[in-house]
């Protein structure tokens, strides 16, 4: 069963990377030209907890890979020129 809206629930969601679907209040919305569609289907919904779990995990990877080049190299001790 989906439930239809003509308000985009946009305000206050979080977009999954650059796709037409968002999660707001821990439930996934299909975006479409004339509305929202509420996803309720538990496979669908389970890959796109998955997904979002993959993309958030490979962003916090490359914000550590960021954070360690930005870190000055450590001397190394009796390594001198």
């Amino acid at each position: 069963m989906s439930s239809r809206t003509s308000s985009s629930p946009l305000a206050r969601s979080e977009r999954l990377a650059q796709s037409p679907v968002i999660r707001r209040g821990g439930q996934w919305w299909l975006l479409t030209g004339s509305g929202s569609i509420l996803a309720t289907d538990p496979t669908f919904t389970g890959e796109l907890d998955r997904f979002a779990a993959a993309m958030a995990a490979a962003d916090q990877a490359v914000a550590d890979l960021r954070s360690q080049q930005d870190d000055p190299p450590a001397p190394h001790p009796g390594r001198q020129r």
